[in-house]
């Protein structure tokens, strides 16, 4: 199953939402080098400070509490995501592993 993230296209936001049965807290912000992205999954820190690229797995780590994938995707290319484009143009989506 594919889920996405409801964002917005603001340089700096942070949000709640469920993901895989935890509740995780997303801050995205856009800084001159790219889009970061830190993750939190019921307090544990899991990302910080992981630069944003597109279909690349933000999740690197197979012991992670999330066991699927969390990536960008480009619906009009290939380019990595910025600000101005999150929630239109570029998504994040959660895959979970059981797909």
């Amino acid at each position: 199953m594919i889920y996405t993230v409801p964002l917005r296209p603001t340089a700096a936001q942070s949000l709640t939402c469920p993901i895989a049965g935890l509740q995780c807290q997303i801050w995205l912000r856009q800084l001159a080098t790219g889009l970061y992205l830190d993750l939190t999954a019921d307090t544990i820190p899991l990302l910080r400070g992981i630069i944003c690229q597109n279909a690349t797995d933000l999740i690197r780590n197979p012991a992670s509490l999330l066991p699927g994938r969390l990536y960008f995707s480009d619906t009009q290319g290939h380019d990595d995501p910025v600000f101005s484009g999150l929630g239109s143009r570029f998504l994040l989506h959660y895959e979970d592993d059981t797909s």
